[in-house]
């Protein structure tokens, strides 16, 4: 994984990222670190589930400004990709919707909200577009709900699972020196 990570030097030397300037060569950014990396995979887990756009440069400038691990926090966005990014946000939708207290069905509701009369009166309801439209403001509210509190329980989770696997990895290896101490 270190040799596809691009080292300080090639990041210092790179026409595109020289105007950042020193921000982008903290030494926190870069170094493997416990609490450095599970900060990176949680911002970029938060990203990758809440922002369907732009993940990466928005991920990359939280780890910058947190001064959590960068490639980590760039490459966990990759969480949400063509192959998972349905079941997500269906989960999402229907985790929304269950916070609201929506009644949740097999599929997305038909009629548009109240407060959306004014978009009702620019596009026809009969039109393809005006039922698209219309379905979409009504997942609109639980979709987003559902895509916070999931972006959050799965950063908070990556967090904590990798301060655990990173603290049992450490207490195993401590441990398998003492041994090998105590046996010559």
């Amino acid at each position: 994984m270190r040799r596809l990570i691009p080292t300080r030097e090639s990041i210092r030397h790179n026409r595109w990222l020289h105007w950042l300037g020193p921000a982008l060569h903290h030494p926190r950014l870069w170094h493997l670190s416990r609490r450095g990396l599970a900060m990176g995979v949680a911002i970029g887990i938060f990203f990758g589930v809440l922002i369907p756009i732009a993940q990466i440069p928005l991920s990359a400038a939280a780890a910058v400004v947190l001064r959590a691990n960068l490639p980590g926090a760039v490459a966990s966005t990759l969480v949400t990709n063509p192959a998972t990014f349905g079941p997500i946000y269906y989960a999402a939708w229907r985790l929304g919707s269950a916070l609201i207290g929506e009644p949740v069905t097999g599929q997305a509701p038909q009629e548009m909200p109240e407060a959306d009369v004014e978009i009702e009166a620019v596009v026809a309801r009969e039109s393809w577009l005006g039922r698209a439209i219309g379905r979409l403001m009504a997942i609109g509210r639980p979709l987003l709900l559902g895509l916070t509190v999931l972006a959050a329980a799965s950063g908070l989770a990556a967090y904590a699972l990798i301060s655990w696997v990173w603290a049992v990895r450490v207490r195993m290896r401590r441990r398998n020196r003492m041994r090998r101490r105590t046996q010559t």
